[in-house]
């Protein structure tokens, strides 16, 4: 039996600060086996966040955290990305009001340089409006990566330490983290990626050290939150020592 398979289950009470990530891969497969354009694939991926921000807190989950838009995705067509761009400010646009009535905080990770200067004050304009929401704190991983991520923290860090600012001893795993894109995020508990792949991605690198993994046949505009309850029932089930034995 997979994961997939496991029956629906009444979930029991969860941590309030779980983190759950999400690798959400499989949208353009999906569209391709329809024989639709990758796009609408995309835009029904899009659909299936707006499920899970909306079920999140039911199942427990108080940090969410999706991977949208990888340092490596540029390599994809001109109209993808555009695409992709687009879908991400009608994201925006259309959910502002939803998001504050249901309490989320929208964030962004990744670096925003290489993003239109629309976008980037859109993605701005949206962390402001719902800086005081805290039933979930939703981020969005947007030109991100992992060794993108750890380099640009490295490289604040040494311009500290030539510059007197910091101390070559002061540093260690926890100053290593307050550099980096999820200084406000705790480590994730959880790590899922849809539609089959087994690789990590280049996605949370750093903060993945002790994360459990879960992938799922399921491509993404497929996932649906009891598909996440599944999984979830089935995470809390396993024993995390973090390097130790049990006692």
């Amino acid at each position: 039996m997979t994961l997939d398979q496991i029956p629906s289950m009444p979930s029991p009470p969860a941590a309030s600060n779980l983190h759950v990530a999400v690798i959400m891969d499989g949208n353009g497969r999906w569209a391709a086996n329809r024989g639709w354009p990758r796009l609408v694939g995309h835009r029904k991926g899009v659909e299936r966040v707006r499920g899970l921000v909306e079920a999140s807190p039911e199942l427990g989950i108080r940090y969410l955290t999706l991977y949208a838009f990888s340092t490596e995705n540029w390599k994809r067509s001109t109209e993808e990305v555009l695409g992709l761009m687009s879908l991400l400010s009608r994201y925006i646009k259309a959910e502002a009001k939803r998001l504050n009535k249901e309490g989320v905080r929208l964030r962004f990770i990744g670096d925003r340089t290489r993003l239109e200067p629309k976008l980037i004050k859109l993605m701005d304009w949206i962390e402001r409006q719902t800086e005081a929401n805290t039933r979930l704190f939703l981020t969005v991983a947007i030109n991100y990566g992992g060794r993108d991520e750890i380099t640009r923290a490295m490289r604040l860090i040494a311009s500290k330490v030539q510059k007197g600012e910091i101390l070559p001893s002061a540093v260690n795993d926890a100053l290593i983290a307050e550099h980096l894109d999820t200084s406000f995020l705790p480590d994730p508990e959880l790590i899922v990626r849809t539609s089959g792949e087994t690789r990590v991605s280049n996605f949370l690198l750093w903060q993945s050290a002790y994360s459990e993994y879960v992938f799922t046949p399921i491509l993404w505009p497929d996932f649906t939150p009891e598909n996440m309850r599944a999984i979830l029932d089935t995470f809390r089930s396993r024993e995390r020592r973090f390097g130790g034995v049990k006692t």
